[in-house]
């Protein structure tokens, strides 16, 4: 069993790959909840996308003062999670403008990006979401509540 584990721990690591990658869902006070992406072919993770578009967003509380004011460490489930998973895809036509806007209205500094990098804008299509606010285990919340939810 032990050999198994040690196999299958190195054929993971082998075919995963993390990447930092800053997004939106909107402006701000007004996000839709859909993750856009502004990505390059010259990213490790985008040549990945393109042979797999299955990924998975994990975001957490700790990227803002909630956590630290709280006194919560990171990994504390009292310093919420969540997990956003599905396949990323390009934007169509009809939903570029909202995602350029989106993107950059948070991170203006995209703008400025070298046009030879070839940037295109995408999106997380999610279908599935998992919240850990809490001790034992994630709570599971289905992508029509996600969406249906007026956030104060």
């Amino acid at each position: 069993m032990a050999g198994l584990a040690r196999w299958s721990a190195r054929a993971l690591l082998a075919a995963l790959l993390a990447s930092v990658l800053s997004l939106s869902d909107g402006p701000p006070g007004a996000g839709s909840g859909v993750p856009y992406f502004y990505l390059s072919p010259l990213q490790l993770s985008v040549s990945n996308l393109q042979e797999n578009p299955y990924a998975t967003l994990t975001m957490t509380l700790a990227q803002t003062n909630f956590c630290k004011k709280h006194g919560f460490d990171p990994q504390s489930p009292l310093c919420a999670h969540i997990i956003l998973s599905g396949t990323v895809t390009k934007v169509n036509e009809t939903e570029m403008d909202v995602a350029k806007h989106s993107l950059f209205i948070r991170h203006p500094e995209m703008k400025t990006w070298p046009s030879s990098h070839n940037w295109f804008f995408a999106k997380l299509n999610i279908t599935n979401i998992w919240v850990l606010d809490y001790f034992g285990g994630p709570k599971i919340v289905t992508p029509e509540e996600y969406y249906n939810v007026t956030v104060q």
